[in-house]
């Protein structure tokens, strides 16, 4: 007997939530099939990519966003290193990097047990949050990856913040 039974129908698929989100903000989206849905959203570093996935069997709304950044295998040790680092922070979702295909890609989900449906407002909170954190620390990741940092010192770099203007 598994602990998360699922508890039937939806009324509507957490899904087509998401894509009606997606067409009123206008933003590019695909729909692969009536449980996946990748949006393509321009950031203010680089382009993101954000799957939302509905999985029934544990009744949650997965989104995996991700960048394009590869980490080549030189790199990835410091890069797990970041990760830990950055996740620290992170109060919603947590950074992976998915060994297998080198990518960095930020991660959380909806729990939506027991029949709860899915608001608007709680697809956009999801997706704000994964784009602010990957806006965040995407410069620490290119300096880690292409400048050759370490991770202590990417990480002071992301997370410093000045006040004024010069």
């Amino acid at each position: 007997m598994a602990l998360i039974e699922p508890t039937g129908r939806r009324r509507m698929n957490p899904v087509d939530v998401v894509e009606r989100v997606a067409a009123l903000n206008a933003w590019a989206f695909e729909r692969s099939d009536d449980d996946e849905i990748t949006i393509s959203i321009a950031g203010r570093w680089t382009s993101y990519q954000a799957a939302f996935t509905w999985m029934d069997d544990i009744e949650a709304l997965h989104l995996a966003c991700a960048f394009d950044l590869k980490v080549p295998e030189r790199r990835g040790s410091e890069v797990l290193a970041l990760i830990s680092q950055v996740n620290e922070q992170l109060w919603l979702g947590h950074f992976d990097l998915w060994s297998q295909d080198g990518v960095v890609m930020f991660r959380h989900a909806l729990v939506l047990a027991g029949g709860v449906e899915a608001s608007p407002r709680q697809c956009e909170v999801l997706l704000d949050a994964a784009i602010d954190a990957c806006e965040r620390y995407y410069q620490a990741f290119q300096f880690v990856v292409w400048a050759g940092t370490g991770a202590r010192e990417a990480m002071n770099a992301a997370v410093f913040e000045t006040s004024g203007e010069a």
